[in-house]
Order: structure tokens, then C-alpha cells, then sequence
């Protein structure tokens, strides 16, 4: 089996659909795009054919659940494997809203899914989440941990690893290759893409970034009281220009066998929220004041992956730190004050 050429990308406009998309073109892949932009815009893929120097193939507004405007653009283009970013995924949002994230992540799945099936797709790269791990255990975590989710928005990430695995159970012709990467950080070194939600942001990188440049007056450290050392909960940052790259080599290695494949993507090792905190702030040369608060409903203590497998099996490894994310962080902030909403301002410009 050849490599892919041609590779739809679901969440496109996404904060790591984008960043994938960079990297796609970048290694000569032709892209087509679809997005809803529900927490996007349009004005990403400008910025991302800026930075690749290529024109992405083709962009289409809408929402994957929609199966019969998805299978339009399958129609239209002779697409050769999937990475499926499109998700809701902020952990809080998720208690709040249950009914609307199994919706979205696991409705969207099957209807790709079934959209494919029809058009004799059957390679498949699923962006899936370490945070189906729950409460396992401090980690490092294997593939082999079993699934706890403490969340609505993890557990339609591993519902949507069941569905997957039962595909490839029943239809030998799938491969699925499903990364379980941790909490994605950073941003493109250009300071042209980073994360941009709508509305208030929930992830912790964004978070900081903004008080550091005094738009939010200070941070809320949810949960003091976890067993770590200094109370704070532990994650692990892998820096999304390494996330995506890894979902790239993905694509080389749709060829070594049918059935789904699951593998872990990370450093290996845990931050504190104040361990970013600090790292933010030398990065910054700004405080970074923050005030605590109780615990977030569905939150754990620890969330390490172990990623000896893709190592081993790929030759795969993260050559990005959490410096290397609060430094690119605060670039995309220092250049995008106002997000993608305002035009970027060119490196060394003052505010």
C-alpha cells in the first residue's frame, strides 16, 4: 500500500487541525479542509497557506455530522486517508454540557465514519486523548492502562475509540491509527497560529499567556488539596508543532498492517499548574498572579503518558520542552493580542 497523497482534515481551522495542516503541506501532502469554524475561523488557513507556502487544496464550512454535505466533498475529491480532529474538548465545558459532547464527538465519528465506508476510505488517523485514563494513577501511563474517564468530554473520546476498535473488528480493509496525545501546548514559532477560542479560554497555556499580558487580571488555580507536591494538578505538555508532527508520521505508517492502533503521544513527564506558572513568567519576564480555587468537577491529580511504544515502534519523540511552549505561547499572544480577530502584528512591533 502506498503512502496517502491526499488527506482530509476534519477541524482544519482547529488549534492542532491547523497546525497539522502546516505540517501536511509542508511534506508535500495535498489538503483538504473541512470545519464548521463553531470554534475557529476562516482566517486561520490564510495564515496557514502563509506559512507553508501552498495553497491548501480545498476549505468546505461544515459540520461532519452534516453526512450528506460531507459526503459532497468526498464526492468531489479523491481523498486517500482521514485525520479527524473535529471535537469539543475542554474538560469543564464538558460537565456542564454531557448531552452536547457525545453528540458532536461521538455523533461526528460515526458520521464520518459511515461517509467514508461509502466512498472506500478506510485509513483513518483518530486524534483521540490520554485524558480517557481518568484517575488511573500518577503514570507514566501505558496503552495498556485501563480507560477510567472522569468526564463527559473523555469519556466520548474513548466511546469513540470502542466504535473504532468494533469497526476494525468487523471490516478488515480499516486501519486506524489512534493517538492518545496529552495536553497540547504552544503554538507555531511563527507566532502566525496558535490557540484562539471563542470565548473564555479553559486551557491552562492560553490562560496564562493572557494575564501575563494583563487582559486577564489573574489566574484561577482550580484545586490546591491534589496528592502532588505542590498541590497543584500534574499534566503532561507536548507542544502541538510535536503533536502534529506525530500524527504526520502517522501517515507513513498507515501501510504496516490493518486493524486499529493505539499509541500514546507526550514527554513522558508531568508540570504543575504552578510549574507552568513559573516557567511562563521567566519566559515572559511578567508575573503571572493567580488566586485559588475550588477543584473542577471531572479534574484529576496526575496525567503522565508513557510513550516508550511509539519510540520503539516509530522512532518517534518529542524534541519540544515547556519552554519551548510558553516561549511560542507567548510569541502567538504577543503578536495576536486580540487573537485571530485583529491582524497579527510583525515580530518586534510594539503594541
Amino acid at each position: 500500500m502506498s503512502p496517502p497523497s491526499t488527506v482530509l482534515v476534519t477541524g482544519g481551522a482547529g488549534f492542532i487541525g491547523s497546525h497539522a495542516c502546516v505540517v501536511l503541506l509542508d511534506h508535500g501532502y495535498e489538503v483538504i479542509v473541512v470545519d464548521d469554524y463553531s470554534n475557529s475561523t476562516p482566517q486561520v488557513l490564510t495564515r496557514v497557506e502563509r506559512i507553508a507556502g501552498r495553497f491548501v487544496g480545498a476549505v468546505y464550512q461544515l459540520d461532519v455530522r452534516d453526512r450528506r454535505a460531507l459526503s459532497a466533498v468526498f464526492d468531489r475529491h479523491a481523498v486517500d486517508a482521514v485525520m479527524h480532529f473535529a471535537a469539543y474538548k475542554a474538560v469543564g465545558t464538558s460537565t456542564r454540557m454531557p448531552v452536547e459532547y457525545y453528540d458532536a464527538n461521538v455523533g461526528g465519528t460515526t458520521a464520518l465514519l459511515m461517509t467514508m465506508h461509502e466512498h472506500g476510505v478506510y485509513q483513518l488517523v483518530f486524534s483521540s486523548s490520554c485524558a480517557i485514563y481518568g484517575e488511573a494513577g500518577p503514570g507514566p501511563l501505558p496503552e495498556t492502562t485501563p480507560a477510567r474517564p472522569t468526564n463527559p468530554y473523555a469519556a466520548s473520546k474513548w466511546l469513540c475509540e470502542q466504535i473504532l476498535a468494533d469497526v476494525c473488528r468487523r471490516c478488515p480493509e480499516y486501519t486506524v491509527l489512534n493517538l492518545r496525545h496529552c495536553n497540547p501546548a504552544g503554538a507555531h514559532p511563527s507566532g502566525l497560529l496558535g490557540e484562539d477560542p471563542r470565548g473564555t479560554p479553559e486551557n491552562l497555556m492560553r490562560c496564562v499567556a493572557q494575564v501575563a499580558d494583563g487582559r486577564q487580571h489573574r489566574l484561577r488555580v482550580y484545586g490546591n488539596d491534589y496528592p502532588t507536591p505542590d498541590g497543584t494538578a500534574i499534566r503532561d505538555y507536548l507542544h502541538v508543532m510535536d503533536t502534529v508532527e506525530a500524527h504526520r508520521v502517522a501517515l507513513d505508517h498507515l501501510a504496516d498492517g490493518p486493524g486499529m492502533h493505539v499509541y500514546n503521544l507526550g514527554v513522558g513527564r508531568g508540570s504543575s499548574v504552578l510549574d507552568v506558572v513559573a516557567a511562563f513568567s521567566a519566559v515572559s519576564g511578567r508575573p503571572v498572579p493567580y488566586e485559588l480555587a475550588p477543584r473542577r468537577p471531572g479534574d484529576v491529580a496526575a496525567l503522565v503518558a508513557d510513550t516508550s511504544a511509539v519510540a520503539r515502534d516509530w522512532g518517534w519523540r518529542p524534541t519540544r520542552g515547556l519552554t519551548d511552549s510558553c516561549r511560542d505561547t507567548w510569541r502567538f499572544q504577543q503578536l495576536n493580542p486580540n487573537g485571530y480577530a485583529g491582524s497579527a502584528r510583525r515580530p518586534g512591533s510594539k503594541r
